[in-house]
């Protein structure tokens, strides 16, 4: 893999511009916020976008997973955020604890409704955060197989 340094300006404008040439940003705290809020805005949506706080020494601290546009407090108790942020940072901390399969169970059923809706606001569509959150569960049973 090839590794590369940028100014964050310089970095933000091939964000936009090239998003395709990177696999993984690795920045401080204050230039890793805001630039994990313009790559998924640049995608059209921060509401699908989940974020992992890696403590490499896991003895030492925990990791923290969270959706980018965290508690969204301009929407708050509108019923409109997308959970899917949410949703996929606990597929995230599964991965980490060394959950996989049931990870990818999670991400499978994020990429179904993301695909064949229901939408909320932010993704052009209508339907809640609980409906948005009721889709993404289904799909997850629905594809899971089921206990003997």
């Amino acid at each position: 893999m090839r590794a590369d340094q940028y100014h964050v300006d310089g970095l933000s404008i091939q964000m936009v511009l090239n998003p395709d040439r990177f696999a993984v940003i690795v920045a401080s705290n204050l230039f890793g916020d805001i630039l994990s809020d313009l790559g998924p805005a640049t995608a059209g949506t921060i509401g699908i976008a989940a974020s992992g706080n890696i403590n490499p020494e896991r003895d030492r601290g925990p990791s923290i997973f969270e959706p980018v546009h965290g508690s969204a407090p301009d929407i708050a108790g509108k019923r409109i955020a997308n959970p899917i942020g949410a949703i996929w940072s606990g597929a995230l901390m599964l991965e980490h604890l060394g959950h996989a399969e049931a990870a990818a169970d999670l991400v499978r059923g994020i990429e179904r409704v993301i695909v064949e809706g229901p939408h909320t606001p932010d993704m052009k569509g209508k339907a809640s955060t609980s409906e948005v959150g009721a889709a993404v569960a289904e799909a997850v049973r629905s594809a899971s197989p089921v206990a003997a």
